[in-house]
Order: structure tokens, then sequence, then C-alpha cells
């Protein structure tokens, strides 16, 4: 289905927007577009927003390219349909010309994220086109859902579960006013489950079942606390479709609620109607009439993990979240850069709560290094992404002593490096986790494998980092945190610290002595504590 809104010609490039510090942000009205390559089709948005909240759409269209058919069963895209996604990317790039858009966004999903040749179907299409591909992570796209989501929800502090299905995995996270709280992954899309068990899909019965007990294995790794959730909503256009189908009522905020009760009813009337019936008599597309089954399987089970009888499906995903977030940073909002910050440290806080941490010892280590890295920018050169990398590292370097306290540094690199945080992509998440990794013991080495892996630019980075880090992780020794600030000087040969709080033991004195080699080697600069 698409809507056209015809505009006037430009020769404006498009492409994905560069995100440089600027001095000056765009201002409204402001045309922007995006495009969700997801598993079963591509997804493209052209809006004018007329300030940070209210938009019109220009354009819309979906174009049933199933891309995930092939990653699913054999691992990588096929030829076909990376043919028709370029063909698609080229059409909505002609669109946005026409609207006269400059500034758009593409990301690509759980398909090409999986796929052993996405990166370079996505090298195809930035040389082919010049438009750049962001492949993102699962904990991405539930950051985007819920920016869409929060204008139309407006949550209070009790968390709702929300439950976002694609064609190749599930999002699953809890979120609030604060936004979202914790998330994760599952490997449960809808085309994924179609592919998997379709060969059944003539015996309804069967069919059924299996998808039934298969779903069933699907356990949330989090639980609620305290109060009880405020409720279940639902994203995606699988579940969309299903509300209308079933004529879920939709309230004053255009949120539709759908129970689970007419949702088990409609899965039991498609299940009784042949896959080219169910087009005819629901006015669904092919591509939607396989797949809506294993959806309302899975939306089925996430009520009844949930406790909760009514999904909320709001009708926005994640091209509307990539809309409103290219906005915030076009306009520079001034609450982006903020609530960003808010949100990795709250995601990176329920990455350690996973693993025990030490949360108080990791909060005031970040605190400290978060600090000492902008007092003195002059002297590392760092950027705005290092600091955020310092700040997961710093939040999160202990969490390996879930493990074990022996060696908890290399187990900290291992579960940073395989965990997934908002914005954040392998290789972030692999710098994060050398940074971590060197916060006590060796300094970075060849010698070491993951350090090793890094470009000499990113080793140069991760040892600046783990500098300052290991530097704040000894004015907290004792874990304590009984300094409340720390000021810095230079004075050739020393960098001297200033400290307000309780007077640093002995042990930090000699914990210091130890650690500020790496920052003495890197600036020529030896490091002590100075009275006040």
């Amino acid at each position: 289905m698409s809507k056209k809104n015809t505009g006037s010609h430009s020769t404006a490039a498009v492409s994905k927007v560069k995100f440089p510090e600027r001095k000056t942000g765009e201002s409204f009205p402001l045309r922007v577009a995006a495009i969700d390559m997801g598993s079963n089709a591509i997804r493209f948005v052209a809006a004018e927003f007329l300030s940070s909240q209210r938009y019109i759409v220009l354009e819309s269209e979906r174009a049933r390219v199933r891309l995930g058919a092939e990653t699913f069963r054999q691992g990588r895209l096929s030829a076909a349909a990376m043919q028709a996604a370029y063909r698609a990317l080229a059409r909505f790039q002609e669109r946005m010309r026409v609207l006269r858009i400059s500034h758009a966004r593409l990301v690509a999903t759980s398909a090409v994220r999986e796929s052993s040749n996405g990166e370079a179907f996505a090298a195809r299409v930035q040389k082919g086109l010049g438009l750049t591909l962001e492949i993102i992570s699962g904990s991405e796209e539930t950051q985007l859902v819920y920016r869409a989501l929060k204008p139309q929800l407006r949550p209070g502090k009790r968390p709702w579960l929300l439950a976002n299905l694609g064609g190749g995995s599930l999002e699953a996270a809890l979120v609030n006013q604060d936004g979202v709280l914790v998330s994760e992954t599952h490997t449960l899309g809808a085309v994924r489950l179609w592919e998997e068990f379709k060969a059944s899909a003539h015996k309804p019965k069967i069919f059924l079942r299996l998808l039934e007990e298969y779903v069933a294995t699907l356990r949330l790794g989090f639980q609620e606390t305290g109060r009880p959730w405020a409720g279940l909503l639902a994203t995606g256009g699988n579940i969309e479709e299903l509300a209308k189908m079933a004529k879920a009522p939709e309230t004053a905020k255009g949120i539709r609620e759908l129970s689970a009760a007419a949702l088990r009813r409609l899965l039991e009337a498609l299940l009784a109607t042949p896959l080219k019936q169910r087009m005819a008599r629901w006015g669904i597309y092919p591509d939607r009439a396989d797949v809506v089954v294993p959806a309302a399987v899975v939306y089925l089970h996430l009520s009844q993990l949930s406790g909760q009888a009514k999904f909320r499906v709001p009708e926005v995903g994640t091209k509307e979240g990539i809309l409103f977030d290219l906005v915030d940073r076009l306009t520079l909002n001034s609450a982006y850069a903020l609530r960003q910050e808010k949100q990795l440290t709250h995601m990176s806080l329920s990455l350690g709560r996973r693993y025990q941490f030490d949360e108080a010892h990791g909060r005031q280590v970040s605190r400290l290094a978060l600090s000492l890295f902008k007092q003195l920018r002059a002297w590392h050169g760092l950027g705005p992404e290092d600091q955020r990398l310092l700040l997961v590292a710093s939040l999160l370097h202990d969490i390996g002593a879930y493990i074990s306290y022996k060696k908890h540094h290399k187990h900290s690199l291992y579960l940073i490096s395989q965990s997934e945080l908002p914005g954040f992509s392998p290789e972030d998440m692999l710098l994060a986790a050398n940074v971590a990794r060197y916060h006590r013991k060796n300094t970075p080495s060849l010698d070491h494998e993951s350090y090793a892996s890094l470009l000499p630019a990113q080793r140069l980075r991760v040892a600046k980092m783990a500098s300052l880090l290991r530097i704040a992780d000894a004015l907290d020794r004792d874990h304590a945190q009984t300094l409340r600030e720390v000021a810095v000087r230079v004075k050739r040969p020393w960098l001297e610290l200033k400290i307000t709080g309780k007077d640093p033991r002995e042990l930090e004195h000699w914990a210091l002595e130890r650690k500020a080699q790496l920052f003495t080697q890197l600036f020529k600069l030896r490091v002590r504590i100075v009275a006040r």
C-alpha cells in the first residue's frame, strides 16, 4: 500500500545523515525520511516535522521483499532478494529527491544482521546509490520503537512490557517514563517460524501444535519487581494487522486494544481458512497471510507469560522511531544528549545487575573516570563517542567477578563483548570490553588476542581510555565511595589530583602508584594526590 504526494524536483543528494558536532541545528519545518529494512518487508516513510513531536506523512510505502527467507534457511541473503531490495531502495531514493528530502536514515535488522553477506550488501548499496545502510542490533531497534511510542503512550513510573515482533526476531523490554529499563532479543520472528514449520502448514492442527510447543520454550530473562506491570504493549506489522482483522477498538490516543481471547478466536479462524482465502476474507497481502499465524502464537504466549489479558497496539514502530530520532539529532534537541546518556546508563546498569555487580563501586568509578575524561580532553584528544565507551566500560569493569573474581578482568572482556547496548555496534562493544579488561593487572599488549585484533587507531583509543579508568578505579580501591570530586592540574612532570571528600588512605596511594603507570607511559606525566 502506498500513499503518494508529489513535490517539486530537487537535485539534493540523499544519504544517511551524518552526526558531527554542530554549533547550529536545523529548524522547523523539517523534511526527513526513514527506511526500515526488515525481514519480511522494506518500509519507507517521508514526513515533514512541524515541531519535535508533530509531523505529517508525505508518503509511505511497503515494499514486499522477504529478505529473511533465505537468511533463516541458508545463513545468507539470496541474490534475488538483494536485487529486489536494491531496486526498492533506488525507488525510495528517487521519491526522496522528488520530495526534496536531504536527510534520511536507513536501518537493517535481523535478516541482514545475521546473514553472512549482509555487510557486502550494505557496501553495494553505498557504492551504487550513495546510501549508508546501518545494520542495527535488537536493543537499538527497541530504543527506536520506544522513541516512537512514548509521545503517544506517555508512560508513567510503572513498567510496561514491550514486545516488538518482527520477521526475524522478538525484542522484549521493560519500559517506563525513564526509557528502556532492560531489553533482550530472541530469534523468534514470524518469518523465521514460518520457514521452520511451513512444511506442516497444510495440517493446521499439527502446525499449531508445533508452533505452540516451540514457542513455549521462550522465557524472559527479566521479571517484574514491586508493583505489577502497567500493561503489555505489542508492536510490529503483524500485530497491527491482527488487531485490525479482529476489529479491535481504538482509544482516543489511537491505540488499539486487542484482548487475548479475541486473538485466540482469530487464530482459530485463520487456521481454518486456506492461505489464498485468507487474503480475500481479510484483505491482507500474501506475505502477511502466512506469517500472521506464527505471530499470533508468539503474542498469545507472551500474554500468558506476562499475565496480561489485553494487548495495547500503538501502531507505530521502527520507522517512526527513526524519524523522531533523526529529527532530535538534526535540531539539536536540548534533551537529546541527556536522554541518550541516561538511556545508556540505564541499560548498562541493567546489564550489570544481571551479573550481580557492585553497583555503588561501578557508579563511583564511572563518575570519576568521566570527570577525568572531561578535564583532560586537551591531553587525550578523544571524542564524544569515546566518552560513551568509557561510560559503559567504567560502569561494567567488574562484572566478570560474576564468573570468578580470579582473572575477572578477562571475564569482563567476554561478558561485555558478547552483550548488546542501544546505539552500540558489536565493534563498539568490543572496544568498551577491551577498556574494561585493562582496569587491572597487565596494560594493553599485542600479545593479547582481543586487543591485537583492533586497528592501530582503535588500540590507541582503548589505551587512553583504560589509563583514565585505572586511575578512577584506584581512587575507589576500597569500594567505599569516600571521594566526592577530583580536580586535576598539570604541573610538569606531574598530573596532580586534588581530592574532595575523605582523605585517601594509604591503600588508594598504593593503588594509584601502580595503576597510573599506563597514563604516565602515554602522556609522560606522573600522577600524584596533593593536599587540598
